[in-house]
């Protein structure tokens, strides 16, 4: 940890941003996706985040990733007896994705993203500032 902990509190948040917005790229990417199998479906990804308090600083905070698990959403089945993927039964199999809510959430993610770029500039310029004042 740096001697500054509001820079390893905001990187920190970037950076479990960061994977909040790959994966919700990913689900959009892989919305339409269609399977000829249930298993074989796309599952969503979630990522999984804790907070971590500092050994050295019990005031300070962080998160991290946890983990990114897979949604245990069963897949849509749909009908559909003539496209080239379908089962025995004419059934494919679509991801149970909500593009709608991904939108809000990559928005969410995209608002508190720049929310920490804006901490971390702040505590620069804060900083800089500060070692101004001695010249």
């Amino acid at each position: 940890m740096s001697n500054l902990p509001i820079f390893d509190i905001a990187g920190s948040a970037l950076s479990a941003q960061s994977v909040r917005m790959s994966t919700i790229a990913s689900n959009l990417a892989n919305a339409d996706s269609i399977s000829g199998t249930a298993e074989g479906a796309y599952k969503a990804l979630e990522p999984v985040f804790q907070a971590v308090t500092s050994p050295t600083d019990r005031n300070v905070t962080t998160v991290q990733v946890k983990q990114i698990q897979q949604s245990q959403a069963p897949p849509i089945q749909r009908y559909e007896p003539d496209h080239p993927m379908a089962d025995g039964n004419g059934y494919v199999y679509a991801p149970d994705i909500d593009p709608v809510a991904q939108m809000v959430n990559l928005i969410s993610t995209s608002r508190n993203y720049q929310a920490g770029v804006e901490v971390l500039n702040t505590a620069k310029d804060l900083t800089l500032a500060t070692l101004n004042m001695g010249r």
